[in-house]
């Protein structure tokens, strides 16, 4: 009967180790592991923004609107390299598409994807605590793994509150830092075997999801702001969060 007590105490192991794996990583918000996107860093962000698992972000982000009609003008906050500004703009031509980012050479990097187009994009230098709009002039604003980036969340969602229009649409796709302990190493171990060079040095992604927030932490956020209809939706490794400004 030796082997049954074996195999029912490697089974226990199993589920245990199962539990482990599956059950969400506990760790502070450290947004100083990951480092400043210099020109080199951006290059190789711009290239990874290629590969199938950015062009999912984009596709959820696309999907977060759901029967939201898109109309009007759109600000992607935080835009990078122009990616997410271009597939928005290919899918809704009559829209007007802007593009805000605090890394200048990030801006630089958008505006020769987007010349490329036969359509017009806006692009814009600044920082999300200080949207350069006047107020109720932007229909949808949009923002992919950017969130992270905020040195004042709460000064950015005042100022996307301050400039949506009235029934205006906020949609936000970003890492989420409460991941289950295998995502965790599947984002350590990936990083060190496939992330370009410059990725590495800056702790890249890693770095990321030390700086990311959780639902709960987005919550009380957004709960400070008077947005309408707010929902935190937790995805495997994100979070997809939707809100609006009442309509008058």
């Amino acid at each position: 009967m030796t082997w049954i007590w074996v195999a029912v105490l490697g089974l226990l192991a199993l589920i245990a180790a199962a539990f482990s794996l599956f059950r969400r990583i506990r760790i502070p918000r450290e947004p100083e592991r990951e480092g400043y996107q210099d020109e080199e860093a951006s290059l190789a962000y711009d290239r990874t923004s290629r590969w199938p698992v950015f062009a999912l972000e984009r596709y959820i982000v696309l999907s977060a609107r759901g029967t939201h009609r898109i109309q009007g003008t759109l600000l992607d906050v935080g835009c990078g390299p122009g990616f997410l500004a271009a597939k928005i703009g290919h899918r809704y031509p009559s829209l007007e598409v802007l593009g805000l980012d605090v890394n200048r050479y990030m801006i630089s990097l958008a505006s020769a994807r987007l010349s490329r187009s036969r359509r017009r994009y806006g692009l814009v230098l600044g920082d999300a605590s200080s949207l350069p709009f006047s107020a109720n002039s932007v229909d949808i604003v949009v923002s992919s793994l950017s969130l992270h980036h905020w040195n004042d969340p709460s000064a950015a969602f005042r100022e996307v509150y301050r400039i949506l229009a009235p029934g205006g649409r906020l949609f936000i796709f970003d890492i989420r830092r409460d991941v289950p302990h295998f995502v965790y190493y599947a984002f350590t171990w990936g990083q060190a075997l496939f992330s370009p060079r410059a990725i590495r040095r800056t702790n890249g992604a890693v770095g990321s999801l030390w700086s990311g927030y959780t639902a709960e932490e987005l919550e009380r956020l957004l709960a400070a702001q008077q947005f309408a209809g707010v929902a935190v939706r937790r995805g495997l490794a994100w979070l997809v969060v939707k809100a609006g400004k009442p309509s008058n």
